[in-house]
């Protein structure tokens, strides 16, 4: 997937949120989720892990929104920090920074004809976005890439972000020498890992908040990202939050999902997995299966780090 950059400039820095496989593309990444702080250093063979460091978070300590402030506890961030860069050193390197999904939001807008030129396609999506987002558009970072609906009619997946709530993560991180070269969020992150050969359903849960991905081949056809709240995460549950992205699949695009991946359940995975591919009648198995990947990074997504392998796996692409 390549993404259309808009212009260097205050709102939209250069590199600022680089989409998968644009660059730059460093092979140190670090991941900020409200659950813990991660971070991977990758060499320049595929799927060849130098080290990697995992920090637990307490909870409340950074509470994902799109619109409010997200870090709630500065210290204990700084804290995990220091811990983890204590185990896999990175002073002045730039990494790749990956946050909750809720601070991003990402929207698949349909057009009739679209601009190729980024200063023309960024004022548009501005004026299109004003309707939409929950803050004001002239605060938001826009990083987007188009593709055709199956019309063959432009549409642009368009990834958004307060710049403030982006701060309080670069923040966070340059105080101890980092410097964030991309931002993206992690769940975008993981999108690598899917064999989109065929229409594929990753249900990744974060936190609180369930993101749906539908791909087919290099095709974002659905996003669907809703907080679950503090209710029962059964299987029912979740099955009634993914079915609806089925629904506009089916919908829009015809045909059906083949493939069901799932990710961040836990020791409920397995059920979890099992439950929905029985309901949607798809073929379903697990999100790193032996071969698809090295040994280490299989390890990383079995401990639910897989935003890190995904980022990885663009690297070169």
């Amino acid at each position: 997937m390549t993404m259309d950059q808009p212009p260097a400039r205050s709102a939209e820095r250069k590199g600022f949120f680089a989409w998968l496989d644009a660059m730059p593309h460093p092979p140190l990444v670090l991941e900020i989720a409200s659950t813990h702080v991660a971070i991977a250093r990758w060499g320049r063979m595929q799927g060849h892990l130098v080290s990697y460091a995992t920090e637990p978070l307490p909870g409340g300590a950074v509470v994902p929104s799109a619109t409010q402030p997200n870090v709630a506890n500065s210290e204990a961030i700084r804290s995990a920090l220091r811990s983890v860069l204590s185990r896999v050193p990175a002073q002045g390197q730039s990494v790749a920074l990956l946050v909750p999904d809720p601070v991003i939001r990402v929207f698949i807008l349909p057009f009739e004809t679209f601009p190729r030129r980024a200063d023309e396609a960024l004022p548009l999506l501005r004026w299109r976005l004003k309707k939409i987002l929950p803050f004001d558009a002239d605060e938001a970072v826009v990083s987007w890439r188009r593709q055709q609906n199956p019309e063959g009619k432009p549409e642009i997946v368009t990834a958004v972000a307060r710049q403030k709530i982006i701060r309080e993560y670069e923040s966070a991180i340059e105080s101890h020498g980092l410097h964030a070269g991309v931002v993206q969020s992690s769940t975008l992150a993981t999108v690598p890992l899917l064999d989109a050969s065929a229409a594929t359903l990753l249900a990744r849960l974060s936190g609180r908040n369930l993101t749906t991905v539908i791909v087919r081949g290099d095709t974002m056809c659905v996003y669907r990202s809703t907080d679950m709240g503090a209710g029962s995460l059964t299987p029912p549950a979740v099955l009634d939050e993914v079915f609806p992205s089925i629904a506009f699949y089916q919908d829009t695009w015809g045909g059906k999902v083949e493939r069901l991946r799932v990710a961040g359940f836990a020791d409920n995975e397995s059920g979890m997995r099992e439950h929905l591919a029985q309901e949607l009648g798809c073929e379903a198995s697990p999100l790193a299966r032996p071969g698809d990947l090295s040994e280490s990074a299989r390890s990383l997504v079995s401990q639910g780090l897989e935003p890190l392998v995904g980022w990885h796996l663009h690297r070169g692409a």
